[in-house]
C-alpha cells in the first residue's frame, strides 16, 4: 500500500466520526442516553487518534483532495457541540427556560469559536475553552447537579472560550504530555464505563470522571501560571 493510499484511508477513518455522530443522534432522539454517550465516546476516541495518523502520513501532501482540518471541524461540531447540547436540552437536567438558554449559548458561542483563527496557541494547546461540551454534558449526566450549577458551568465555559486562557490538547501539547495523555485515556475509559452502567449513582466511574475532568480543564491554565523548567 502506497503512502498516498494510507493518507486517503486516514481521511476515511476521520469520516467515520460522522457515522458515529448520526448513531449518537438517533439514540438521543429516542432518549437512550447511555447508548448516545457510548457512540460519542467512540467518536471521541477516533478524534484522538486520527490527528497523529494524519501527521504521520502527511495527508496535506499525500491526500490533498480532501481537507482534513475542515472534515475534522465539521464532525467535531456535531459530536462535541450539537448532539450534547440537544441531549442537555431534551433531558430533565434543565427545566423550562434554562434548557433554551443552554442550547442557545452553547451552539452560538461554539460556532464562533470554531471559526476563530486564533484558537490554537504556539505550543499546540487551545486558546479558550475548546468547546468540549460532550465531556461536560457526560459528567453532568453522571453526577446530576442542580440546574443552577449547570447554568453556571455553561455560562462560565462559554465565556472562557474567548478569554486568553490555555487549555491543553492531551496529544499535541508536549508539556506534561506524559501525564496528560494517560489522564485523557482514563477519562475515555471512565466515560465509557459510566455510560455502560447507565450512570448508576454508586459507580466509581463518576469519581474518575470528575478527577480527570478537573485536570483536563485546569492543566493548561496551570501551565500559564507555572513557568517551564529550563533545560
Amino acid at each position: 500500500m502506497t503512502v498516498q493510499h494510507r493518507a486517503l484511508f486516514v481521511h476515511l477513518f476521520t469520516a467515520t466520526g460522522a457515522v458515529f455522530a448520526m448513531l449518537a443522534m438517533l439514540a438521543a432522539v429516542q432518549e437512550q442516553w447511555p447508548i448516545m454517550f457510548l457512540w460519542l465516546v467512540v467518536a471521541f476516541f477516533v478524534d484522538g487518534i486520527d490527528g497523529p495518523l494524519a501527521r504521520k502520513y502527511d495527508v496535506k501532501v499525500n491526500a490533498p483532495r480532501f481537507d482534513g482540518v475542515l472534515l475534522d471541524l465539521i464532525i467535531d461540531y456535531l459530536t462535541y457541540v450539537f448532539i450534547p447540547a440537544f441531549a442537555l436540552f431534551q433531558s430533565d437536567l434543565l427545566p423550562g427556560w434554562t434548557g433554551w438558554f443552554a442550547i442557545i449559548v452553547i451552539t452560538f458561542a461554539s460556532a464562533m469559536y470554531f471559526a476563530d483563527s486564533r484558537m490554537k496557541t504556539t505550543d499546540n494547546s487551545f486558546q479558550g475553552f475548546p468547546g468540549c461540551w460532550n465531556m461536560l454534558v457526560l459528567v453532568l449526566f453522571a453526577i446530576k447537579p442542580g440546574f443552577w450549577v449547570i447554568l453556571l458551568l455553561v455560562t462560565l465555559l462559554a465565556v472562557a472560550m474567548f478569554l486568553p486562557l490555555k487549555f491543553i490538547h492531551p496529544v499535541r501539547t508536549e508539556r506534561w504530555r506524559a501525564l496528560s495523555l494517560p489522564i485523557a485515556l482514563a477519562w475515555t475509559f471512565f466515560a465509557g464505563w459510566a455510560a455502560w452502567v447507565d450512570f448508576h449513582p454508586q459507580s466509581w466511574a463518576h469519581w474518575g470522571l470528575v478527577a480527570t475532568s478537573v485536570y483536563l480543564i485546569f492543566a493548561g491554565i496551570a501551565q500559564q501560571v507555572i513557568p517551564p523548567r529550563r533545560s
